[in-house]
Formats: structure tokens, C-alpha cells, sequence
């Protein structure tokens, strides 16, 4: 229907609202979505203009530091460079806008500001090694030599193994079977926090075998600027690879006590067995073996791996001594050391 004529839309693209801004050493990153639409919420046609500015304390100006073109709807990261003056000093806050023009260069205003930590930042973290041990990955570096004391060392982890190609642990029937695990995801961060140049070294406690990962490593700086926190982070050092191969057997099985009953005229003779369970995540479960006479040992449990840390052995005559022991199997199918053995002589039938 006819209605009251309307002035020309100016084409003014939509303010951004999610700018955020990291620093990593020298180089500043942002990242932000575009618009997709202008303040008459019509849909935007063609790249926009995007200007960057960046603004000290107490000062009065913007400063633009950059121009570029970006179509509606993108997800915009780019980096810059700090100048010699902004990558020195004490740390003070420094904020970053960003402003869209349409074609005659008017703006809807400027972005949600993003602040990032201007002055010196730590020095890069050098000599990153990781080896795989049974507790973790266990990482060390070298202790800072110059620049800022950091506070914290950001371990940035990434997983290199694609999804479904791991190397998947044998199917061993048993004490807990195989455990399912949800997708880890490709990147983590470990933060470690440190109190002088002199701390080294991380453990990587939560690592799965049969994948493979790489690590950087940088030094942290937290200072309070104005009454805010702010991150003055260093580079990140070249990564370092380390697959996880599990290699590692169980620890040998404690506290093993063996009581010989002896047999009545309803329940056979036998020998309890029992001892501490295991603490191993990945444990499947327990063997029991038994000699008579310092002979060999031979196997006396099922084929199937004891679910729990006992175990009842009724093959027994009175009148002998058995000596016993017991290994702690996981998942992978390695298995541990012998248990220090127990012995019980199985008295006469009462």
C-alpha cells in the first residue's frame, strides 16, 4: 500500500561487536565477524571497508594503523606488527578499534574496544624437549636468560594423529575391558605457573597412548595495568613431536598374603589369595602364579584375567607348601614385574 516516502538508506554497515585482540612478542593479532547487514537492515552488497585504530591512554586520537576490504559475513583475522616504541617500555594498556565505511567513508561508529599489553614482553622460550614416560609427557627448557621474569609458561598442545588412526589397544578380556574414550580435542592449553628463571620443566599428565602430539611453549607476563590484568606473552618457540607409545608395564602388585583352609567334610581345601589393587588407569587385570619346591612357576588363574585383587585356588592337597605370586597386566597387554611372594601350608582335613 502507498505510505509516507522514505530517504535513501546511507548504507551504513552494522557496528562490530565481538573484536578481540591477542599479542604474541611483537605482533598483535585481531580477529572479528562482519556484518551482514546495515543499520536499515538491509543486506550488505560487495567488500566493505574496514579501518583499524589503535589508542593509548589519555591520548585524544585513534591512531589509524590500517585499511582493508572484507565481504559481509567473514571471520576476519589478520596481524600487525608493533613498532619499536609500543614493543619497549613498562607495559600500559593499548586499545584497538575498528570502524566500517560504507562507500562515501561514513561509519555506524566504532567496534567494542579489544586491549592488549604495550611494553617489552618475555623473551622466547628456548631448548623445548618432550619425552614420553609412564606418568605423561615429561617436557623441560632452557631457564631464561634475559628480558622480563615471566609468571606462567603456556604449553600449547596440538593433536597430530588424525581421528579413527591411532593405534587402538588389544581387546583383553578382563578386569574393566576397553574403556571408551570421547575424541580428545586438537588443541589444548597447560598453563605452568613458575616463581623464578629457574623452573624448567612441565608433566603432561593427560595423554592418551597410541597418539602423537606437538608442542610449543611460551613465556607469560601478567601485569596489572589500570587496575586490569593484561598478558604480555613472548613468541612461541618451534614445535617439538613426541608420540605417545605405551611401553610402560604396571607396577608389581603389593601386599600379597596367601592362608591356606583346610578341607571339612563341605568345603574342599584351598588357598585365599588377596593384595592391593592397582592404581593404573589403563589396568585390565591380574595373573596368579604358583611353584611348589622353589620349581618353576606356573600359571594357576583362568585364562581371563582376574577382574579384582583376589583369588581363590582350589587345586591344593594337604599336606603341601605353595609359593605364589602375581602380575598386574593393562590394556596394552604388557605385564608387570612378579608381586614379593606369599607362601601357606595346607593343613590336613579337619
Amino acid at each position: 500500500m502507498p505510505g509516507t516516502p522514505l530517504p535513501p538508506s546511507l548504507n551504513l554497515p552494522v557496528q562490530v561487536k565481538d573484536l578481540t585482540a591477542t599479542r604474541t612478542g611483537e605482533r598483535v593479532r585481531l580477529a572479528w565477524t562482519m556484518p551482514t547487514k546495515n543499520t536499515d537492515k538491509l543486506l550488505l552488497q560487495g567488500k566493505v571497508q574496514v579501518s583499524v585504530c589503535r589508542k593509548l591512554p589519555n591520548a585524544q586520537e585513534c591512531v589509524p594503523v590500517g585499511k582493508l576490504e572484507k565481504n559481509p559475513g567473514e571471520q576476519v583475522d589478520v596481524g600487525q606488527e608493533l613498532p619499536e616504541e609500543l614493543a619497549t617500555g613498562m607495559p600500559r594498556p593499548l586499545t584497538y578499534y575498528v570502524e566500517l565505511l560504507n562507500k562515501n567513508g561514513k561509519s555506524a561508529g566504532m567496534s567494542n574496544a579489544a586491549t592488549v599489553a604495550a611494553g617489552e614482553a618475555p623473551g622466547g622460550v628456548q631448548g623445548l624437549d618432550a619425552q614420553i614416560q609412564k606418568i605423561g609427557v615429561v617436557l623441560h627448557w632452557n631457564a631464561a636468560l634475559d628480558g622480563p621474569a615471566s609468571t606462567a609458561i603456556r604449553l600449547q598442545r596440538r593433536l597430530i594423529t588424525p581421528a579413527g588412526i591411532s593405534t587402538p589397544a588389544p581387546q583383553i578380556k578382563g578386569a574393566q575391558g576397553v574403556i571408551g574414550q570421547a575424541p580428545e580435542p586438537a588443541e589444548q592449553n597447560l598453563l605452568v605457573e613458575v616463581k623464578d628463571r629457574a623452573e624448567v620443566g612441565a608433566v603432561d599428565k593427560n595423554i592418551r597412548f597410541g597418539q602423537t602430539y606437538e608442542y610449543r611453549a611460551q613465556r607469560v607476563l601478567r601485569a596489572n595495568v589500570g587496575g586490569a590484568e593484561l598478558e604480555l606473552d613472548g613468541p612461541f618457540s618451534p614445535p617439538v613431536t613426541v608420540e605417545a607409545k605405551d611401553v610402560f608395564p604396571p607396577a608389581a602388585p603389593k601386599g600379597l598374603a596367601a592362608v591356606a583352609v583346610a578341607a571339612t567334610t563341605s568345603i574342599a581345601a584351598g588357598v585365599d589369595l588377596s593384595w592391593e589393587p592397582n592404581t593404573e588407569s589403563d589396568l585390565a587385570g591380574y595373573v596368579v602364579y604358583r611353584r611348589e619346591n622353589d620349581g618353576d612357576w606356573e600359571r594357576v588363574s583362568p585364562t581371563v584375567l582376574l577382574p579384582g585383587p583376589g583369588y581363590h585356588d582350589a587345586h591344593v592337597q594337604a599336606g603341601h607348601t605353595y609359593e605364589y605370586a602375581v602380575t598386574a597386566v593393562d590394556q596394552s597387554g604388557h605385564e608387570s614385574l612378579q608381586s614379593a611372594p606369599a607362601k601357606d601350608t595346607v593343613p590336613s582335613q579337619q
